[in-house]
This record gives C-alpha cells, sequence and structure tokens, in this order.
C-alpha cells in the first residue's frame, strides 16, 4: 500500500475499497499524483505530456486520479482522514510550487479540476 501510513488507515482502506471501488484504487490513484508531483515538469503544464491516456472520460488523467483521493479522503473514517490527506496535501503544494501556472486560491479548493 502506501508507504507511511499506519496499519489501521491501510486497513480502513482497503475496506472502502472493496466495498466503493476496487482494489488497490487508492494506491494506483496516489501513484499517479506522486508522478504528477515528482515527475518532469511539462507533465504539469503540458496535458500531451501528461501520465494519462488522452481520454477524459477513463478518468486516467491527473484530476481524475486526485478527484479519487478527495473521494476517499470524505469516506475515511476521521483518523485514517487526517492520516491519508496530510500525504496528498504534501503532494499539492509540491505541484502548485513546482507549477506556478496553476493558479490556486486555497490548497482546500478543489483547485486540480479543470487543471490536467
Amino acid at each position: 500500500m502506501i508507504d507511511r501510513l499506519s496499519g489501521s488507515c491501510t486497513a480502513d482502506l482497503r475496506r472502502l475499497e472493496r466495498t466503493r471501488f476496487w482494489p488497490e484504487a487508492t494506491e494506483e490513484a496516489f501513484w499517479h499524483w506522486n508522478a504528477l508531483a515528482h515527475g518532469p515538469l511539462r507533465h504539469l503544464v503540458d496535458p500531451m505530456f501528461g501520465p494519462d491516456c488522452g481520454f477524459p472520460e477513463c478518468g486516467c488523467h491527473g484530476a481524475g486520479f486526485r478527484e479519487h483521493l478527495e473521494t476517499v479522503l470524505h469516506l475515511l473514517p476521521r483518523k485514517s482522514a487526517r492520516e491519508l490527506r496530510a500525504l496528498v496535501r504534501a503532494l499539492d503544494e509540491r505541484i502548485l510550487v513546482r507549477a506556478k501556472v496553476i493558479p490556486a486560491d486555497s490548497l482546500d479548493a478543489p483547485w486540480w479540476l479543470g487543471r490536467f
């Protein structure tokens, strides 16, 4: 699963994925969001070079991965959500610092929608 998560948070994620998503859906979304945060800058600013297949309907684009993470954060128990949110927020901050062309009023607003 995702590094730096406690066993209880991982168990909460697995329970949620069994009932609402598919196995390792959150790990996949986190991996892609992490790759976007640490990958080449052209992935952040040019959709032609992004880590997706090119079809927005399939959900394998930056905003789709981040939207999945946001959904999971709202569905997890409070303690587990807080733990995962800290990791996701660090990636959000890294993306926004690296890609100064992405405007964001607040990290709490869904700034990723329409940006990838």
